[in-house]
């Protein structure tokens, strides 16, 4: 396999602060490599050095011959006055507007990521940051590559974007050199990961989950190794009397070791104690819209008369495409936005705290520790009773950093600032809007760990399917239709009903400010195809009705086998088999239940 670009004793530092050492790495044909590391520590660096478009101080930098590669990283700029169409479509060639309409893969990449919503003349200037990015990202992705070089691609884009750009890069043959901190798409797209680490690059075989284990083995390997040269003489004497045949048991010593880092797993959270802790700190009511209706500045109708009770200890995340409203729904929960209809109903012991998207409330003139101490100097989350500076380095500010001025943060290190404080404020309510944005793998970890063991409400509103999935119990959507809709399937199910959506012509096009009216009517059934479906409908629930039955039978019959083993294994691959024909009969029934409200 031909290598695509080398880096040889690539050195670079900013000012006195070293960022990469001696680094030499290659990327070859087909390699889908995910960059990981702290804020700051390099890794856009070795991205624009990889792309020839800032020099080393010294090594050497070399490309394949004729490499045809993109390039687009959070400095990236468009050309002032140009429209999305002279970014995108121009450069490719296309003499007329059928040919690249006709284009598949071009189609694909401006439907997936939002930009044909935006109107191809549409001019670049006016275009908020993030559509601008998914601009620059759509010029890159239309075109056929040997090399994508991408900077956090997944900032700006939504659940179900997050999801078409996985499965777009999946499906390419090209190389691919990816900075990001979305961990579920690290682990589904990347077969590499390179960590910048103290000026070096750490490389792992495979991805997120792959290199945290990795890592971890790495740490219990030099804890061995400390140990080791602690007690050398004893070591060395018996490997040498042990001789030759010690060889035979790597293998099973490798094995050992494996299972040995997994054995102490930390346990789950508690969700039943979590729970009680927070009916106990809340009582039975924390935040109940009833009858609400609210609406968008665009005109669009966000919820119309819809009840939504949270409850004591519910987590939930909260998902919908971009422009969805799900940041207009946030505000209305925390009470900074008024209902335009129904009532809004807060528990008394409620202590809410609202993580926005702005930056407006920090003391710019204070230092990080002296910000998070005039909060509060100490703070007790769940378990936990942590100082300010504690907390202050578990959200990735070292003593080193803590003395630094806020107004010379980073807007990563100012975002961490912002939820550090609002935890220290000791809330039990938590309405958190991105919570992850500009954060690196490390801190999201300690954010994770801390929320994970964290004993009240929380609604997490997060484009980071990883977060959502790990630290909440439920999952609600918004899809356009005034209602608040609960997932039992989470994101998985979100990302099937928005593609059943697009099949049947229903999706909204909510980035760009439209959407499909709720009033237009669905395509009217013939009689005969109402009466065929009614008398489908009747006899599924009369399907369900046997199934529900039998299933109960084989349940009765699994309590009463006992310790019977053979028994209980045939009568588990029986109740399988009668979930697995409910739910494809559930799935016809609701097909049938369509058909009829189309009439």
């Amino acid at each position: 396999m031909a290598n695509l670009v080398n880096l040889e004793s690539v050195s670079k530092s900013f000012g006195v602060r070293q960022l990469l050492d001696g680094v030499s790495l290659g990327v070859g044909e087909g390699d889908r490599i995910g960059v990981v590391g702290l804020n700051g520590g390099g890794k856009t660096t070795l991205l624009e050095i990889l792309a020839g478009l800032e020099p080393p101080d010294s090594g050497r930098v070399s490309h394949n011959r004729d490499l045809n590669f993109a390039v687009v990283t959070q400095r990236s700029e468009l050309p002032k006055g140009s429209t999305i169409r002279q970014n995108v479509i121009d450069p490719l060639g296309f003499d007329a507007e059928h040919e690249w309409a006709a284009d598949a893969k071009v189609r694909s990449v401006l439907d997936g990521l939002g930009v044909s919503e935006l109107g191809l003349d549409t001019v670049i200037d006016p275009l908020s940051g993030g559509e601008r990015r998914r601009v620059a990202l759509a010029a890159a992705l239309v075109r056929d590559l040997d090399l994508i070089i991408l900077d956090e691609p997944t900032n700006h884009l939504d659940v179900e974007g997050v999801q078409w750009l996985a499965d777009h890069l999946g499906g390419r043959r090209c190389g691919l050199v990816v900075v990001t901190h979305d961990r579920w798409f690290l682990d589904t797209v990347c077969t590499r990961t390179w960590e910048v680490v103290n000026g070096s690059i750490e490389q792992y075989e495979g991805g997120y989950a792959d290199w945290i284990f990795a890592r971890a083995e790495r740490a219990r390997l030099a804890a061995v190794l400390e140990e080791k040269r602690q007690n050398l003489a004893r070591k060395e004497l018996a490997w040498l009397r042990r001789g030759a045949p010690a060889r035979t048991s790597k293998p099973r010593f490798r094995i050992e070791a494996a299972e040995a880092l997994i054995a102490d797993v930390p346990p789950l959270r508690d969700s039943v104690e979590l729970m009680s802790f927070a009916k106990r700190r809340l009582g039975k009511t924390v935040i109940d819209i009833e009858d609400a209706t609210l609406r968008i500045p665009d005109g669009r109708t966000l919820l119309e008369k819809t009840t939504w009770l949270v409850g004591p200890g519910d987590r939930i995340g909260l998902v919908g495409v971009n422009g969805s409203g799900k940041t207009t729904l946030l505000r209305a929960l925390a009470g900074e936005r008024e209902l335009d209809g129904g009532t809004r109903k807060q528990g008394q012991t409620v202590r809410l705290a609202h993580l926005t998207q702005e930056l407006l409330d920090l003391p710019m003139d204070m230092r990080v520790l002296e910000a998070v101490e005039e909060v509060a100097r100490r703070v007790v989350l769940g378990k936990y009773e942590l100082s300010a500076s504690q907390l202050a380095e578990r959200m990735g500010f070292p003593a080193s950093r803590q003395w630094t001025p806020v107004g010379d943060l980073s807007g990563g290190e100012r975002r961490r600032l912002q939820l550090t404080r609002l935890l220290m404020s000791e809330p039990n309510v938590l309405l958190l809007d991105e919570p992850t944005n500009d954060l690196d793998i490390d801190t999201l970890q300690q954010l994770e760990d801390l929320l994970d063991s964290w004993p009240g409400t929380m609604i997490v509103v997060s484009h980071d399917r990883y977060l959502v999935e790990r630290v909440c119990d439920t999952v609600v959507a918004l899809f356009g239709d005034g209602q608040i809709t609960k997932l039992v399937g989470g994101i998985e199910e979100y990302l099937k009903r928005r593609a059943a959506m697009r099949a049947a012509g229903t999706a909204s096009s909510v980035g760009s400010g439209t959407v499909t009216p709720a009033d237009q009517a669905k395509p009217k059934s013939s009689a005969g195809d109402q009466r065929a479906a009614r008398k489908e409908l009747s006899r599924l629930e009369r399907k369900l009705a046997q199934l529900d039955s039998k299933s109960a039978k084989i349940e009765e019959q699994l309590v009463a086998a006992g310790s019977d083993v053979d028994k209980l294994v045939e009568l588990d691959a029986e109740l399988r088999a009668v979930k697995a024909e409910q739910a494809e009969v559930e799935e016809q029934w609701m097909a049938a239940a369509e058909v009829v409200e189309a009439g």
